[in-house]
């Protein structure tokens, strides 16, 4: 072979290679996900990051995002802080290149961070924190929630309670709520609306532990000797294992009510051995509500083979976050932030919670909450929800008209 011919041979064949190589190579998309490894929000953080990681094996064993860009993951811990959760996500956008961030754990945390997303032009996705503050007010477009707001969360409590309270015969009523965003917005809507339910209810106090609280003994003295018919929590995370320990060693769940407490799949399994049969409780989104939808049953089985354990509703809820973005690509087929947003914008997509879709005023997806009373079940070592009833999301946000006059 004369070396012309061998020489566009080699060239042949190393532009097939290349080719090849141009294919197999695709861009990856990569995914940012901040949230609060260590301080309260680490339990709940850590069943998110493992929800993601099930959903990004999954998208990349089919060859990724659009069949060909894989995804990668990066990681921060945002300590549950809004300064050093701005720091993660300026170090996200800008030295790793993500196109989305999915975060926080904290309210205050995931409503510090939009800015740094939509002035950068990345996706933001809340798939733990769900102060409605975070699509209600100064509206991002690149911000979505796929979790039950506390709009949302606070009327459903409120109805159950309020239904309730007039078959029990309430009359008083104390609160106790962690001191940040979501703590101050979820009591104040709940009083807000059983106000309006129940009119003849009164509340007789209102307690604000700060965040990070591990001494809860003289909240739970108080609120014993104010003697009320029921008590109302809002605290989540750490925070709330502390708390309940208390209230548990000082039997202020023999003596008193707490309807609405934030029981997910996390204080169930934690709680098992004492946690009292027969209490009320509210959570986002439980798997076992579910598992008559192919995606949360093929979610369940692949969390089970992986970690040996059930997936509490925070994995859940970050699980679908991966494929809301993945959705939203493919709707858009486009990498692309800038058209993924316009084509997540009003969509309704597939998740382990059945089909849901985004509204097109605020990125709230019309997600369900949950209430129940605990009960033991021959399915599980631990205590589900008996009675669970699904409020269904469009039911409970906030009409459009008052989301618009919040913006005025």
């Amino acid at each position: 072979m004369s070396r012309i011919r061998l020489g566009l041979a080699f060239a042949g064949a190393l532009g097939v290679l290349v080719a090849a190589c141009a294919v197999h190579a695709a861009e990856p998309y990569r995914l940012g996900v901040a949230l609060g490894f260590s301080g309260t929000g680490k339990p709940y953080s850590d069943d998110g990051l493992k929800g993601v990681e099930i959903a990004v094996a999954e998208i990349n064993a089919a060859g990724g995002l659009l069949g060909k860009h894989p995804i990668e993951l990066m990681v921060g811990d945002t300590r549950t802080d809004p300064k050093t959760g701005v720091s993660v996500v300026e170090g996200l956008v800008k030295d790793k290149k993500v196109r989305a961030v999915i975060g926080t754990y904290s309210s205050a945390v995931a409503i510090a961070i939009k800015p740094v997303c939509r002035a950068n032009r990345v996706l933001h996705v809340a798939t733990i924190s769900n102060s409605e503050d975070i699509t209600k007010l100064d509206f991002s477009p690149y911000t979505f929630s796929v979790v039950p707001n506390t709009y949302m969360m606070a009327k459903a409590t409120a109805l159950a309670t309020a239904k309730l309270a007039r078959e029990k015969g309430w009359k008083t009523y104390a609160t106790i709520a962690s001191d940040y965003a979501w703590g101050r917005s979820s009591q104040q809507l709940q009083v807000s609306l059983l106000q309006e339910l129940v009119p003849e209810l009164k509340l007789v106090a209102a307690y604000w532990p700060p965040l990070g609280h591990t001494a809860f003994n003289s909240f739970v003295v108080a609120l014993m000797n104010k003697s009320p018919d029921f008590v109302l929590e809002s605290i989540a995370g750490t925070d709330n294992d502390f708390w309940r320990r208390a209230a548990h060693d000082y039997r202020l769940f023999r003596r008193i009510e707490t309807p609405g407490s934030l029981l997910s799949v996390v204080e169930l399994v934690r709680e098992k051995k004492w946690i009292r049969r027969g209490v009320h409780g509210r959570t986002r989104a439980p798997f076992f509500a579910h598992l008559d939808v192919p995606m949360m049953k093929r979610f369940v089985a692949a969390y089970r083979a992986r970690h040996g354990s059930y997936p509490s509703d925070w994995a859940v809820m970050s699980y679908d976050s991966v494929h809301a973005i993945r959705q939203g690509v493919e709707k858009a087929a486009s990498l692309d932030s800038e058209q993924v947003k316009d084509a997540l914008k009003g969509l309704a997509i597939e998740t382990t919670r059945g089909r849901l879709s985004f509204r097109a005023i605020d990125n709230q997806l019309s997600a369900s909450a949950y209430f129940g009373r605990v009960a033991d079940d021959p399915r599980y070592d631990f205590p589900i929800y008996a009675d669970l009833v699904e409020f269904k999301g469009p039911d409970l946000w906030r009409p459009e008209r008052e989301v618009l006059e919040a913006r005025r």
